[in-house]
């Protein structure tokens, strides 16, 4: 599949890392570092502009390495680019570690994933048919 895109960054256009990645990794398209103090968030411009196709969306996701060795992770996760949104891709970051991280441009600061979705329509009705799990919600397998 092929989606248009504008690089207005310093940086190359994302990639997949391995054969088997589903995530491209996006960048920060900064002028200037910039730290993220304990518990702050902020708004990391990529530098993209996508157009992509109707049916598909785009999933914003951490990257488990900086979320597991320095508490950053994409705080409204998973962030989704609709198919009719045209703006800058943008990441709301935060650091949930005790320590201060600082962005640099070109740091790999999140990994896109493109989704194909479904349009679905409500049918309203009085019951649903009965399953085995039934209305068991959190915790009720056990621990």
């Amino acid at each position: 599949m092929q989606i248009k895109v504008i690089n207005k960054s310093k940086n190359q256009l994302p990639e997949y890392k391995t054969p088997y990645s589903s995530g491209l990794d996006l960048c920060a398209d900064l002028d200037n570092d910039l730290i993220l103090r304990p518990l702050q968030r902020v708004l990391v411009p990529t530098g993209l502009f996508l157009e992509l196709p109707e049916g598909y969306e785009a999933q914003i996701r951490p990257r488990s390495g900086l979320a597991l060795k320095n508490g950053i992770t994409v705080l409204n996760s998973p962030g989704t680019i609709d198919a009719d949104y045209r703006g800058e891709i943008k990441v709301i970051l935060i650091n949930l570690s005790d320590s201060d991280f600082t962005i640099r441009s070109g740091d790999r600061i999140c990994q896109m994933v493109i989704q194909r979705f479904e349009h679905i329509e409500f049918l309203e009705v009085e019951n649903l048919n009965e399953s085995d799990r039934g209305a068991g919600g959190f915790g009720h397998t056990g621990v």
